[in-house]
């Protein structure tokens, strides 16, 4: 399994929120490979880990990304793909 750590700065709550429940998460959760996705968010600030069964599915999702940002309602940080090592 690997995979997909995105970060962002978040500049519009509100509105991000909306378009993470209503858009990204229908999105990522249809995606080939997706096994389990989390957002989390502090203060102005955003980090989500999108689990995928193959690291060639965690990279061609993570390719995708800078295309589903939205204009100033987010500001991308970081996107990488990991290995998952662990889980519980």
């Amino acid at each position: 399994m690997h995979a997909v750590v995105v970060r962002v700065t978040v500049n519009n709550r509100e509105d991000a929120e909306q378009r993470l429940r209503d858009e990204v998460v229908p999105q990522v959760s249809s995606a080939p490979g997706f096994q389990a996705g989390y957002w989390t968010g502090e203060g102005d600030t955003g980090l989500s880990m999108v689990i995928f069964d193959s690291e060639e599915n965690a990279r061609a999702a993570a390719e995708r990304v800078p295309a589903g940002i939205p204009e100033g309602v987010v500001t991308l940080e970081g996107v990488e793909v990991r290995e998952v090592v662990a889980s519980a």
